[in-house]
Order: C-alpha cells, then sequence, then structure tokens
C-alpha cells in the first residue's frame, strides 16, 4: 500500500468501513467478474458500452433496486450479484444490527441478490434471507449512489434537510423538538379520545349512575338469596314440621308402649340371662345407651315442636326480598346470588368515567404547557437551521466557483409554517415545521429556482459534489459512488473535480465512473472496464491497474489509439500533478 492509500485509509470518517469486495456471475454482459476494493479514490474507466453501467446496475441490486428477468444473461438461469462490506466501525455496526433486528458477529457484512430468468429474486445478508425493502434500508447506511440518470438524493427536500441538519450538528435541537412534539401529540390523543366519548360517556354515566342506585337501594349480600328460600320454605311448612316433631316425641318417649320403652323392655329381659349367655350382656348395654339416645332425641323434638310457630309477618318479608331479587335478577341478566359482584363493578366502571370527565378540564393546562414547549422548541430548530442555511449556501457556493459554475448561485430557503395559539391542532411533523429547499441559479440574471426543476444532470452532479464536500465530516454514509460526474465538461474542470474527490477520499471511500483521464489521474486506485469477445460471446472484464498499465490506460484515454511517448510523459506530468508532486 502507497503512503497516499495509508493517507486515504486513516482519514475515512468511518474508521475505514467501506465497501470491500464486488462480484457479479451472470448479470447481461458480465460472465463472471469480480473487483477487491480499495480505501481512498477509486477511478471505473473503459470506453463506452463497455460494462461500466452494468457493474452499477449490480450494485443497484445489491441496494434493494428492482430486479427485472432481462438482466439474466442468455442461457443462464440466474443472474448474481454480491458485495462485502466493512463493518469494523462500532457505530456503523450498530446501525447495521439496528437495521436486521440481530447482533452480527462478524466484522464483515456480506449482501447478495439472486435473480433467476423467470422473474423471481432472493436476497440474503451473511446467508440470512431478507427483504429488498431491508436491502434499501441497509443500503443507506452503507452506499450513496449519484449519477445524471438518479438525481433524487439532491432534488428531495427531506434529503436537503436532512443535510441541513448534518452540517448545523442540530440533532440535538432536533430531538428536543421531537420529544416535545411527542408529548404534545400523547396528549392530544387523550383530550381527542375524551371528546369524541363525551357523548356516549354522558349517556353511559347517567344510566350507570341509575343503576347504582337500583342496586345500591337493594342492598345485595352473597349468599342471601338462597338462605332466604331456605327460610321462607319453613316458615310455609311451619305447621307441618311442628306436627311432625310433636308426633315424633309422642310416639318415642309419651305414648304406651312408645320406642322408649320398649327398648328399654328387651333391655331388662336380656340382663338375666347374660350370667349363662355372656354374649347377650353386651347386646343389653347397647339397648339401654340407645334408650337414652331415643330419650334425648325425643327431648329435642318436644323443644323444636314448642318453638316452631308461625310466622306469617315474616313471610311475607321474605317474599318482597325474594321477589326483589328476582326481579334486579332478570333486569341485570345475573343470578340472584352475583348481583352483590355486579354492583362493584358497576360503581367501579362509574368511578372511571366519572374521572374520564373530570381528565377532561384537567387536561387543559398541561395541553397548553406542551403546546407551548413545542413551539419554543420549533422556533429553536427553524431559527438554527435559518442560521446554519447560510453558512451552508455560502461553503458550498466557494466549491463551485472550483468546478465551472462561477456564476451559479446556490441558496437554501428555509420557509417556516407558523404554528399558532391553538394547543388543540394537529401535531406538526416529525421534522419540524420548515420546508427546506435548496435553490438554484446557474446562470446571472436568473431568479433562484427550486434545483430539483432547473439544474441540469452536470450541475447536479457538480452541486452534489459541492455539497458532499462540505458536508464530508457530517455524512457517515462510508462509499459514494459518482456515476460520470464529469459528463459534457472539459477537460480543466475534469482536474477541478477529480481535485474536490481527492478530498472528500480523505472522509469517504469514492468510487467514481469517469471518460476523463485529468479526472482519473487523482484516483488512489484504478481499474479498466473492458468488453471483448471469447467463444463467439461478448463479456465484460474489470481489470486493476498496476502503474504502468494506469499510465497506458490513461494515455489512451487522453489520445486514443495513438499514444506515443509524449503522450505517456504528458500522464506521468498529470499524475505528478495530482499527487501533488
Amino acid at each position: 500500500m502507497t503512503q497516499r492509500d495509508e493517507s486515504n485509509l486513516s482519514d475515512l470518517g468511518r474508521g475505514g468501513a467501506m465497501l470491500l469486495e464486488v462480484s457479479v456471475k451472470n448479470l447481461a454482459l458480465i460472465e463472471d467478474a469480480r473487483v477487491e476494493l480499495k480505501p481512498g479514490l477509486c477511478a471505473w474507466t473503459g470506453e463506452t458500452g463497455a460494462g461500466k453501467s452494468l457493474l452499477l446496475t449490480a450494485l443497484g441490486l445489491v441496494m434493494g433496486a428492482k430486479a427485472s428477468p432481462e438482466l439474466v444473461r442468455e442461457g443462464k438461469e440466474e443472474a448474481r450479484a454480491s458485495a462485502v462490506f466493512d463493518l469494523s466501525d462500532p457505530l456503523l455496526k450498530g446501525e447495521v444490527e439496528a437495521v436486521l433486528g440481530g447482533e452480527i458477529e462478524e466484522e464483515t457484512l456480506i449482501v447478495t441478490r439472486r435473480l433467476g430468468a423467470q422473474g423471481r429474486s432472493w436476497a440474503h445478508v451473511n446467508g440470512v434471507p431478507v427483504t429488498a425493502a431491508t436491502l434499501k434500508a441497509l443500503s443507506s447506511h452503507l452506499l450513496d449512489l449519484h449519477s445524471q440518470q438518479d438525481a433524487r438524493a439532491l432534488a428531495d427536500p427531506d434529503r436537503q434537510r436532512g443535510w441541513l441538519d448534518a452540517f448545523g450538528k442540530l440533532e440535538p435541537l432536533r430531538l428536543r423538538y421531537c420529544e416535545a412534539r411527542a408529548v404534545h401529540a400523547a396528549l392530544l390523543q387523550r383530550r381527542r379520545e375524551l371528546v369524541e366519548s363525551a357523548e356516549q360517556r354522558d349517556r353511559e354515566l347517567e344510566l350507570l349512575r341509575f343503576e347504582c342506585e337500583e342496586l345500591a337501594a337493594a342492598r345485595p349480600v352473597v349468599g342471601e338469596y338462597e338462605e332466604l328460600q331456605r327460610e321462607a320454605r319453613r316458615l310455609a311448612n311451619a305447621r307441618r314440621f311442628r306436627e311432625a316433631v310433636q308426633g315424633g316425641h309422642h310416639w318415642l318417649y309419651e305414648a304406651d308402649g312408645s320406642a322408649v320403652e320398649r327398648i328399654q323392655k328387651v333391655a331388662r329381659d336380656l340382663h338375666p340371662l347374660s350370667a349363662d349367655a355372656p354374649e347377650l350382656a353386651e347386646l343389653a348395654e347397647t339397648l339401654e345407651r340407645l334408650a337414652d339416645e331415643t330419650r334425648e332425641a325425643a327431648y329435642a323434638l318436644r323443644s323444636l315442636g314448642r318453638a316452631w310457630t308461625d310466622d306469617p309477618r315474616r313471610l311475607d318479608e321474605i317474599e318482597t326480598r325474594l321477589a326483589l331479587y328476582r326481579k334486579l335478577a332478570g333486569r341485570f341478566r345475573r343470578d340472584p346470588d352475583e348481583l352483590a359482584d355486579h354492583l362493584v363493578h358497576l360503581q367501579h366502571r362509574l368511578d372511571n368515567l366519572e374521572r374520564a370527565a373530570a381528565d377532561l378540564d384537567a387536561l387543559d393546562s398541561p395541553l397548553n404547557a406542551a403546546w407551548n414547549e413545542l413551539r419554543q422548541t420549533a422556533a429553536d430548530l427553524s431559527a438554527a437551521r435559518s442560521r446554519a442555511a447560510r453558512v451552508l449556501a455560502r461553503d458550498v457556493q466557494n466549491h463551485l466557483k472550483d468546478l465551472a459554475l462561477p456564476e451559479a448561485r446556490l441558496t437554501i430557503e428555509v420557509a417556516t409554517a407558523p404554528l399558532g395559539d391553538n394547543p388543540t391542532m394537529a401535531s406538526p411533523p416529525e421534522h419540524g415545521v420548515d420546508r427546506v429547499e435548496f435553490l438554484f441559479a446557474p446562470n446571472p440574471g436568473e431568479p433562484p429556482r427550486p434545483l430539483r426543476k432547473i439544474a441540469s444532470g452536470g450541475e447536479l452532479a457538480r452541486v452534489t459534489l459541492a455539497i458532499k464536500t462540505v458536508l464530508a465530516d457530517a455524512d457517515r454514509v462510508p462509499t459514494l459512488i459518482f456515476d460520470e460526474i464529469d459528463a459534457a465538461v472539459g477537460g480543466r474542470l475534469g482536474a477541478s473535480l477529480g481535485r474536490k474527490l481527492s478530498e472528500l477520499a480523505r472522509h469517504h471511500q469514492i468510487i467514481c465512473v469517469t471518460h476523463m483521464p485529468q479526472l482519473a489521474s487523482f484516483a488512489a486506485h484504478q481499474w479498466v472496464i473492458r468488453k471483448e469477445t471469447r467463444d463467439g460471446r461478448t463479456l465484460t472484464t474489470i481489470t486493476a491497474l498496476d502503474e504502468t498499465e494506469r499510465i497506458e490506460e490513461l494515455a489512451a484515454m487522453l489520445r486514443g489509439d495513438s499514444v506515443a511517448d509524449g503522450t505517456r510523459r504528458e500522464v506521468r506530468a498529470m499524475l505528478a500533478e495530482a499527487r501533488g508532486g
């Protein structure tokens, strides 16, 4: 590794994180190609139509781009594109793990996309199947591709706002705003729920109060209904019960030849015989004991008979109470024994609704406070963005002068939507109350207009390069890819572009597809992409160049097939100038 390589590697903003390798198989003209990439500025050169765009297409597939079966090489069942990324930077690794939802043991990430000739596609990350959407989410942390055909990154106001926040180091302010917004949004949602349910809640409150009063007046008790039923049956049958117990007492004890008398007689008859028949003695004792117990039972029946009297008034009270239980049970569709628990449930529901009604009034003060805090944090963020916009526009403007846009003007408009004084308004967007728009005037006398509406592809590429150069410290994507950023520009601008890319390569790994030797001479490493024919079939190859091969390639880019020693000397001088020698 040269001294320049080491410098580029040590200065990369992601602690050396970068794209390590790209391999492509059976993708259109590419039968089997593999390139091991290096840190710093990497140039991919070659004639038009050689297949440089196919390598970018392969990277696009790895990034989750839509796959077309027409990309599969004729006669093959599937095409495959793979990329290996370095994850030695802990922050980058954490971001990737957050996207994948799991820990990665290795310090490399292997992303593979397979495309079947029938149209199906498969994606894997370190051997685990993932969706194309996951690849897109990953790519935002790993790669940033800029081409004249795809200028959405620069033209997207959301991306522009993100760049502005990164440049101004506004993330703490934005987080403060997001926290204030979350507090207001939660209170507002609670208020909406209470307001939307207020009418229904009032109706339910009225019904609940009536039901609670009705049940509470009845004072239901668990087990009371069954106990009252038993008592009612006893009172209703008091005469029968009394006659039964009194008759029992009579026949057990009072009547001639009562049960007690007969048992005692048998016992007396057995006692004299027990001397000759000892087994009868035990029976005689048992009968005497039985006579005593029968006498006690008779006495108990006599006591019950005296106590068991009719009580029509008590019976009426019980029947009235039972009728109330049955009425309430039917009304509330509960068993009579469940009414007490149902009363507790209704009271709990009533308490909650009354508390909810009180909450609506109690929300006014915290909602006002949350809205005021949100307005203040939004205003702070807007002010900080306006300050950062002026500085960013000025710094980008300075770089545009070096990129053949000396008369162009770039301004950054921060349009703020006022929040007003009504705290019940919907919470503003998560990104804030500002719309950020990059305005561009390529020529003097023209009013600035949105960059997405006015800039040409070449202008967009150069403005992107100027912005990326200014944002080098803030932009955390480790690998930036520029596709033909030099289109429609001259050699002098090519050197300027190369110098800017070289500066940017101190913080990022840069891959630049270019036709300009002046730009390519600033690269730390160069690969040539060629199209050739083997066995009657056309295929694309990519080859890393050593110093001698590189001189020949740059000379061919400079003078075509008529390469002479003078051209080689010119290339050597161009390389020395690019390297600061």
